[in-house]
């Protein structure tokens, strides 16, 4: 399997700006939102830019690659780190403007720039979803909130909806789908925010770790 497809299966890092689909842009209008839509957007946006360490359990689904779990752990601005459970050789690490993907069963480490990565959206100092982010759809539907976005300049790259919980409002995961049509989803359990985070835990693997 290529390593961009491993990446997007297996660390929703994928790399998205290769092997695009051509759709035309009528594909990707933006949503039209009441204001109490915007409301919500808003609220979203200030609970993301609040929330400066995350730590969760994480289940990942994938079509190609079936399911895997582990720890994620979140410090903003720019760090985030998924540790697999064994015995998965995967680990992800995202920090210094980088997606750092290092499979340990074959000693490789793949490195992307985080802004050509889902994750980039989450982890800018200002998270916001308007300018270089379009909304594609907004969804609610008892307490959980749905947001599909894509970047605004290259929306047929991929796209990722994000799950969150309105009360209390807590990020509860979300779905990439790539320029390949491939989808990723992961699901967040155990979800604790403002807690310290030990020092080197976003220190950016390399081939001899």
């Amino acid at each position: 399997m290529k390593m961009k497809h491993i990446i997007t299966a297996c660390a929703m890092a994928i790399s998205l700006g290769s092997g695009v689909m051509a759709l035309g842009k009528e594909a990707y209008a933006a949503a039209s939102l009441t204001p109490a839509q915007q409301g919500w957007v808003h609220k979203i946006e200030s609970s993301l830019k609040a929330t400066k360490t995350f730590q969760a359990r994480f289940e990942q689904l994938s079509e190609q690659n079936g399911t895997a779990t582990g720890t994620v752990l979140l410090e903003r601005p720019g760090q985030m780190r998924f540790s697999y459970d064994p015995p998965s050789p995967l680990l992800l690490v995202a920090n210094e403007g980088k997606v750092v993907f290092q499979d340990r069963s074959i000693g490789q480490v793949t490195t992307i720039p985080l802004e050509h990565t889902p994750l980039g959206l989450l982890l800018r100092p200002d998270p916001r979803f308007s300018g270089d982010v379009t909304i594609l759809d907004y969804e609610q539907r008892g307490n959980e909130i749905r947001l599909r976005v894509t970047r605004t300049e290259n929306p047929s790259e991929g796209e990722m909806t994000l799950y969150f919980a309105a009360q209390p409002l807590t990020l509860k995961g979300w779905t990439v789908l790539d320029a390949q049509s491939h989808k990723t989803v992961v699901h967040f359990t155990n979800i604790r925010t403002g807690m310290p985070i030990a020092a080197g835990q976003f220190t950016l693997p390399k081939e001899d770790d």
